[in-house]
């Protein structure tokens, strides 16, 4: 399946999940378009790492630093930084920051927020998002995250606005 993917022009990024540990079958995986390849037993850890690590190439973000006018962004770390000053940021502010970041100069809907952050039977009228943005702005103390209304959200730097 994965073959006829690629040679359909099918170009998303592949991780393959298998119980098959030979070197000969991870070749077979590679040389059949798999981007990596992750054998039985493993850390959830490491996959979402490899996950996380596939996503950053796939889209052209193979660094692992961010940055939006004074705020930066590790994701090795899991820091966040003004002016070098550390952030403290929950689990939740931190995924949606860091997916804002990913996401710079775009605007990011509300829904697709939820998605990102949330398993599907989350309640999609919660202004959970709404709260979040609003703490992550407090903590940053900057004016990074810009509401576009009835839109989203769009991430830029200071004094640049929409």
């Amino acid at each position: 399946m994965l073959e006829a993917w690629r040679r359909t022009g099918r170009a998303m990024p592949v991780l393959l999940l298998t119980a098959r540990d030979r070197w000969s079958d991870k070749v077979q995986g590679f040389d059949a378009g798999a981007d990596d390849y992750v054998a039985k037993p493993f850390h959830l850890e490491e996959v979402l790492a490899r996950i996380r690590a596939l996503l950053r190439r796939s889209v052209g973000h193979a660094k692992s630093e961010f940055n939006c006018g004074p705020v930066r962004l590790d994701t090795r770390t899991g820091r966040v930084t003004v002016d070098g000053n550390p952030v403290k940021l929950t689990s939740h502010e931190y995924r949606l920051l860091s997916y804002l970041m990913h996401h710079s100069g775009r605007v990011v809907s509300r829904t697709e927020l939820v998605e990102h952050l949330y398993d599907q039977d989350f309640d999609r009228d919660s202004n959970t998002i709404e709260v979040f943005v609003g703490r992550i702005r407090k903590k940053l103390g900057v004016d990074v995250i810009q509401t576009v209304r009835g839109l989203g959200y769009l991430l830029t730097p200071p004094g640049e606005g929409r």
